[in-house]
Protein backbone atom coordinates (compact mmCIF):
# COMPACT_ATOMS: atom_id res chain seq x y z
CA UNK A 1 0.00 0.00 0.00
CA UNK A 2 1.31 3.60 -0.79
CA UNK A 3 1.79 6.05 1.85
CA UNK A 4 -0.02 8.42 0.18
CA UNK A 5 -3.70 6.40 0.90
CA UNK A 6 -3.46 6.32 4.76
CA UNK A 7 -2.07 10.08 5.56
CA UNK A 8 -4.21 12.83 6.21
CA UNK A 9 -3.93 15.46 3.42
CA UNK A 10 -4.36 18.39 5.86
CA UNK A 11 -0.98 19.15 7.03
CA UNK A 12 -0.24 21.95 10.08
CA UNK A 13 3.28 22.81 10.59
CA UNK A 14 4.78 25.50 12.43
CA UNK A 15 8.30 27.82 11.70
CA UNK A 16 11.16 28.07 12.82
CA UNK A 17 10.40 31.59 14.38
CA UNK A 18 7.08 30.40 16.56
CA UNK A 19 7.29 30.73 20.20
CA UNK A 20 7.45 27.61 22.29
CA UNK A 21 3.70 28.53 23.54
CA UNK A 22 1.87 28.97 20.55
CA UNK A 23 3.20 25.51 19.22
CA UNK A 24 2.29 23.71 22.47
CA UNK A 25 -0.96 25.05 22.05
CA UNK A 26 -1.18 24.15 17.95
CA UNK A 27 -0.50 20.45 19.43
CA UNK A 28 -2.99 20.40 22.08
CA UNK A 29 -5.14 21.74 19.60
CA UNK A 30 -4.48 19.32 17.20
CA UNK A 31 -3.83 16.46 19.73
CA UNK A 32 -0.90 16.20 18.04
CA UNK A 33 2.72 15.04 19.37
CA UNK A 34 4.99 16.31 16.14
CA UNK A 35 4.68 19.04 14.08
CA UNK A 36 7.03 19.59 11.21
CA UNK A 37 9.06 22.74 10.74
CA UNK A 38 9.20 24.78 7.64
CA UNK A 39 10.82 27.56 6.42
CA UNK A 40 8.91 29.12 3.20
CA UNK A 41 7.45 25.87 2.47
CA UNK A 42 10.90 23.86 2.83
CA UNK A 43 11.20 21.28 5.67
CA UNK A 44 13.71 22.02 7.70
CA UNK A 45 13.19 20.05 10.92
CA UNK A 46 10.04 18.77 13.39
CA UNK A 47 9.17 19.22 16.66
CA UNK A 48 7.92 17.21 19.31
CA UNK A 49 6.37 16.99 22.36
CA UNK A 50 9.26 15.87 23.90
CA UNK A 51 11.33 18.64 22.24
CA UNK A 52 9.58 20.98 24.38
CA UNK A 53 9.59 19.34 27.33
CA UNK A 54 12.99 18.33 27.61
CA UNK A 55 14.61 21.40 25.40
CA UNK A 56 12.84 24.11 26.77
CA UNK A 57 10.41 23.39 29.80
CA UNK A 58 12.80 21.03 31.80
CA UNK A 59 15.93 23.89 30.81
CA UNK A 60 13.40 26.86 32.29
CA UNK A 61 12.82 28.48 29.08
CA UNK A 62 10.27 31.27 28.67
CA UNK A 63 8.20 29.27 26.82
CA UNK A 64 6.36 32.58 25.66
CA UNK A 65 10.38 34.00 24.07
CA UNK A 66 12.07 30.61 23.04
CA UNK A 67 11.53 30.25 19.35
CA UNK A 68 10.96 26.57 17.58
CA UNK A 69 14.36 26.73 16.00
CA UNK A 70 15.86 27.03 19.65
CA UNK A 71 14.30 23.44 20.43
CA UNK A 72 13.43 21.84 17.04
CA UNK A 73 15.55 18.28 16.09
CA UNK A 74 17.31 19.20 12.86
CA UNK A 75 17.97 15.98 11.85
CA UNK A 76 14.56 15.21 9.79
CA UNK A 77 13.76 11.50 8.70
CA UNK A 78 10.77 11.72 6.38
CA UNK A 79 9.72 9.96 3.68
CA UNK A 80 7.96 10.13 -0.01
CA UNK A 81 4.12 9.42 -0.55
CA UNK A 82 4.87 7.45 -3.31
CA UNK A 83 6.54 4.65 -1.09
CA UNK A 84 4.79 1.76 0.16
CA UNK A 85 4.26 1.50 3.72
CA UNK A 86 6.75 -1.31 4.37
CA UNK A 87 9.47 1.72 3.44
CA UNK A 88 7.72 4.22 6.09
CA UNK A 89 8.17 0.99 8.60
CA UNK A 90 11.65 0.44 7.42
CA UNK A 91 12.66 4.26 8.31
CA UNK A 92 10.64 4.42 11.51
CA UNK A 93 12.41 1.27 12.63
CA UNK A 94 16.18 2.23 11.73
CA UNK A 95 15.72 5.64 13.21
CA UNK A 96 13.92 4.49 16.25
CA UNK A 97 10.84 6.99 15.57
CA UNK A 98 7.01 6.55 15.88
CA UNK A 99 6.32 9.52 13.11
CA UNK A 100 7.97 10.74 10.01
CA UNK A 101 7.23 13.74 7.97
CA UNK A 102 5.65 12.88 4.12
CA UNK A 103 7.09 14.59 1.45
CA UNK A 104 6.10 14.45 -2.41
CA UNK A 105 8.45 14.50 -4.86
CA UNK A 106 8.91 18.07 -5.04
CA UNK A 107 9.94 18.31 -1.22
CA UNK A 108 7.12 19.29 -0.13
CA UNK A 109 5.49 18.57 3.35
CA UNK A 110 1.89 16.37 2.44
CA UNK A 111 1.67 14.76 5.45
CA UNK A 112 2.70 12.69 8.63
CA UNK A 113 2.63 8.83 8.79
CA UNK A 114 2.55 7.52 12.39
CA UNK A 115 3.08 4.53 13.71
CA UNK A 116 -0.72 3.84 14.48
CA UNK A 117 -1.69 4.93 10.78
CA UNK A 118 0.34 1.49 10.03
CA UNK A 119 -1.46 -0.70 12.50
CA UNK A 120 -4.43 0.78 10.80
CA UNK A 121 -3.73 -0.57 7.32
CA UNK A 122 -5.23 -3.83 6.56
CA UNK A 123 -2.68 -6.45 7.40
CA UNK A 124 -0.09 -4.17 9.09
CA UNK A 125 -0.53 -4.90 12.86
CA UNK A 126 2.08 -7.22 12.90
CA UNK A 127 5.01 -4.72 10.90
CA UNK A 128 3.88 -2.23 13.29
CA UNK A 129 3.89 -4.05 16.47
CA UNK A 130 7.88 -4.63 15.07
CA UNK A 131 8.44 -1.42 14.73
CA UNK A 132 7.26 -0.52 18.27
CA UNK A 133 9.34 -3.54 19.76
CA UNK A 134 12.34 -2.41 18.22
CA UNK A 135 11.50 1.74 19.27
CA UNK A 136 11.00 -0.08 22.82
CA UNK A 137 14.11 -1.79 22.85
CA UNK A 138 16.28 0.71 21.18
CA UNK A 139 15.26 3.14 24.20
CA UNK A 140 16.33 1.26 26.87
CA UNK A 141 19.37 0.66 25.49
CA UNK A 142 20.30 3.40 25.56
CA UNK A 143 20.02 4.37 29.05
CA UNK A 144 22.49 3.52 31.97
CA UNK A 145 21.10 1.35 34.92
CA UNK A 146 21.13 4.48 37.26
CA UNK A 147 18.30 6.02 35.02
CA UNK A 148 16.14 3.14 35.82
CA UNK A 149 16.38 3.14 39.74
CA UNK A 150 13.87 5.40 41.06
CA UNK A 151 15.13 8.66 42.57
CA UNK A 152 13.62 11.81 43.95
CA UNK A 153 14.09 14.81 42.01
CA UNK A 154 14.28 18.05 43.65
CA UNK A 155 13.20 20.72 40.57
CA UNK A 156 14.57 24.38 40.90
CA UNK A 157 12.13 26.72 41.15
CA UNK A 158 11.53 28.39 37.97
CA UNK A 159 10.68 32.39 37.98
CA UNK A 160 7.68 33.82 36.68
Amino acid sequence: MKISEIISQNVTYVSPQTTVMETAQTMRILDAGMLPVCDHDCLVGTVTDRDITIRAVAKGCDAKHTLIADVMTEEIVYCFDDQDTDEAARLMREHEVRRLPVLNRERRVVGIISLGDLAACDGNEEMAGEVLGRIAVGSLAGRNHASLVKTEIQPEPLML
